[in-house]
């Protein structure tokens, strides 16, 4: 048996849990990404090709799947529309931090994604929550800040 591993490589130089679904339509995406009786690998692999995709279709897709009892689910969810930087999000992303109901991982992953995306709308929310009694959604809230703001400073330098 070979030690030679076969590289599933995203556009996004990320290495994730599944390859994305070959399918290329996003209402049978979603169908699967918000299905819970589907097994998690396929779930993963729809969140995966909706991510590839991208727009604003895909980002409502994904936002969708946030009713999802899954919160690996979720946190994964908010990890890729972090990385797609789709300012659609930023709404859903800004609902999901400010539960604080929801698990934490998932918001962590929420004020992150809202750093990663660079929309000046988040900024109020964030700063809401660097004083969170949680530190990990205090320290993720800070450096959500500290991301957005670098990311706008590189977006003021290419216009």
């Amino acid at each position: 048996m070979s030690d030679e591993r076969i590289p599933i490589t995203s556009p996004f130089d990320s290495v994730d849990p599944a390859p994305p679904s070959s399918t290329t339509e996003i209402a049978q995406l979603r169908r699967t990404l918000c299905d819970e009786n589907e097994r998690m690998f396929q779930r993963m692999r729809a969140l995966f090709a909706l991510r590839n995709m991208g727009g604003n279709d895909s980002v409502d897709a994904l936002c969708a799947a946030f009713n999802s009892e899954s919160a690996l689910l979720k946190h994964e969810i908010a990890y890729v529309l972090g990385q797609m930087q789709n300012g659609h999000a930023v709404p859903t992303l800004i609902e999901r931090l400010s539960d604080e109901q929801e698990d934490l991982m998932v918001r962590h992953e929420a004020a992150e994604a809202l750093g990663a995306i660079g929309d000046r709308t988040a900024m109020d929310t964030l700063a809401r929550f660097v004083d969170d009694p949680e530190p990990v959604i205090s320290e993720s809230c800070e450096v959500a800040i500290d991301l957005l703001e670098w990311v706008q400073s590189k977006e003021f330098e290419y216009h």
